[in-house]
């Protein structure tokens, strides 16, 4: 049996940190059409979360257009919990956006119902984290507090802090993806992820190793504590990441 989170995150019927891990698949689209077409072609694959990373969008300076597109989105996704990820782009993040705007954008998107859970980076000061925290509390999203390394694994005692950064600031997910540069740095990942499931944080984890060397802990991380993977749908968000069939294939294996 995995390892489970003290504490589960329920989002429109679906348990994050219980018995099974959870599979998300990202969209990355340049305009609503394209937001919508892939959205289509997704549904039927029924992942367990959805993540849109608005950070790609070429609407994403324009709140209206992105509130539009969102509505649009939900009508085709229906109940499938929805991540929404303007990602910073000192972490990762498609384009340049004032911060400003980016919590502008954020704010709105919680304040439109229809997404469940809302991505923000550890690198944000404390007023945008402060601001993020109490918009999502007051509407009910939930908030995954976040750390991305797109260079290198940092020490183990360095993955773990950043987990237990991510809960002291009011987290309700816990996330970090690093880039191993060999497959040591993969190892070092899955024994933090460990560490901090047994001894610091309680609330569901997300961990990720990225590239090639960091497949396997996208398959088998959950054993180890973390509570959602992420798969292709059609466009990848992150290096290494997997298609869900194939994805759901091997986990089949290690979570029967």
């Amino acid at each position: 049996m995995r390892l489970q989170s003290k504490t589960q995150v329920n989002v429109r019927n679906v348990v994050i940190g219980g018995p099974d891990p959870r599979i998300c698949i990202p969209l990355v689209a340049v305009d609503k059409k394209e937001l919508i077409d892939q959205a289509k072609v997704l549904r039927p694959l029924s992942p367990d979360i959805i993540e849109w990373r608005v950070d790609g969008y070429k609407g994403i300076g324009e709140i209206a257009d992105c509130l539009a597109a969102i509505d649009a989105l939900r009508s085709v996704i229906g109940d499938i919990p929805l991540i929404f990820t303007c990602r910073i782009e000192d972490e990762g993040g498609m384009q340049a956006l004032s911060q400003k705007t980016r919590l502008a954008l954020i704010e709105a998107a919680i304040r439109s119902g229809e997404i469940d859970i809302v991505d923000i980076e550890l690198i944000n000061d404390d007023a945008f984290i402060d601001a993020v925290r109490s918009a999502a509390g007051n509407y009910g999203v939930k908030l995954i507090l976040s750390y991305h390394d797109f260079k290198k694994t940092p020490a183990e005692d360095i993955i773990v802090d950043k987990l237990k950064q991510a809960q002291t600031l009011g987290a309700d997910i816990a996330k970090v993806a690093v880039m191993p540069t060999g497959y040591p740095d993969v190892l070092t990942l899955l024994q933090a992820t460990l560490k901090a499931r047994t001894e610091a944080v309680t609330i569901p984890l997300v961990t990720i190793s990225m590239a090639r060397e960091g497949v396997i802990t996208r398959m088998a991380g959950g054993l180890f504590g973390s509570d959602i993977t992420f798969a292709i749908g059609q466009a990848s968000s992150a290096p290494g990441q997997i298609a869900i069939g194939d994805l759901r294939q091997a986990m089949s294996f290690l979570y029967a």
